[in-house]
């Protein structure tokens, strides 16, 4: 047996692109995943950047194109898969991409957080309006 899953969190590098793949459509999109790795020259931490092509089928590629941008940070959960060809020059390329099942929003279109209702299915969330009680509160019942 064997597993194909990925679950990657990043900032979309492009505005997504939909286009008409025969009968269905896919929205096309790029996200850029962070890895931190030391220097060994400079004995500091870096982000070094990995940069992944991801494709949303159907539907719900359609949907989520009018919700993301370039810059927005999401979560992708999918499967990875592999794909080879020939240019016209006779070179073989390859490449490795995430076909999604799930994209989750990170932040909204307007930097404030969260997704829009009708993005995120339908349902805001909104904090709870009471404070968190004292530790006098907390306190009081311990018989110790």
């Amino acid at each position: 047996m064997s597993i194909n899953r990925v679950f990657v969190t990043g900032n979309l590098t492009r505005d997504p692109e939909l286009r008409q793949a025969g009968a269905s459509t896919v929205l096309q999109l790029g996200i850029a995943v962070n890895d931190r790795r030391k220097n060994s020259q400079t004995d500091q931490w870096e982000d070094v950047p990995n940069f992944f092509d991801v494709l949303v089928w159907g539907a719900r590629g359609e949907g989520l194109s009018r919700y993301l941008h370039k810059g927005m940070k999401v979560a992708v959960s999918g499967r990875l898969r592999w794909s080879s060809w020939q240019t016209s020059e006779g070179d073989k390329r390859s490449k490795v991409e995430i076909v999604a099942d799930d994209i989750e929003f990170m932040s909204a279109r307007d930097g404030q957080g969260s997704a829009p209702a009708s993005a995120a299915g339908g349902a805001s969330y909104e904090p709870p309006s009471q404070s968190a009680p004292s530790v006098e509160v907390l306190t009081e019942d311990i018989p110790f």
